[in-house]
């Protein structure tokens, strides 16, 4: 996928005080208060990609089913994926997230799942520390879909950008438990009181 950004540009200033009264502006130039619904989207979908980073940083150096070099690759490729996310909805009207991203997702879920026990019941997130943050990264990616969702409502959104965020919740909730497997933790299965 190619970029339409400059290559040559940079950011030489962090601290522009352009956003001191409660607004900031798109990348099309128009100014809107931080508090809207797009800068929301915006920023649940920086804090999940934030989160990914810090997922990616707790894998340990082996696992036992797959690499942790195409982990590491799959979750790097898709915090670019969740950058062009937020860049779509930086500039209202494009589209930067396809079909494409989310048959690799996918694909992706099918690997995994063949990999795993079936599910007879619910588990409850948790485990080792890998896992446990990868449910958390999933709770945060499903609360970005609803904010998008809700801005859907209100100025219609690329719905490919939706079924993205659906099924990348999808994708974290199984390499939550690629993990555990891979790391000899057992799931915590949901009792009814």
């Amino acid at each position: 996928m190619t970029s339409s950004i400059n290559q040559n540009f940079r950011i030489d200033r962090v601290t522009t005080k352009t956003g001191d009264q409660g607004q900031t502006s798109v990348a099309d130039g128009k100014r809107i208060p931080k508090d809207s619904q797009r800068i929301s989207a915006i920023g649940d979908i920086d804090e999940l990609n934030s989160l990914l980073g810090v997922l990616i940083s707790t894998l340990p150096a082996d696992l036992n089913l797959l690499t942790i070099k195409t982990i590491r690759t799959q979750l790097t490729r898709i915090q670019h994926e969740l950058f062009e996310a937020g860049g779509e909805l930086a500039i209202p009207g494009s589209s930067r997230i396809h079909e494409i991203h989310i048959a690799q997702l996918e694909s992706e879920i099918e690997i995994y799942l063949d990999q795993l026990p079936a599910l007879q019941e619910f588990i409850l997130p948790g485990g080792s520390y890998p896992a446990s943050l990868c449910h958390l990264t999933r709770s945060v990616s499903r609360r970005a879909e609803r904010t998008l969702v809700h801005l859907h409502h209100e100025f219609p959104q690329n719905p490919t950008l939706l079924i993205y965020f659906n099924r990348l919740s999808d994708w974290l909730f199984v390499l939550a438990r690629i993990l555990n497997l891979s790391m000899g933790q057992p799931e915590v299965f949901w009792k009814s009181s």
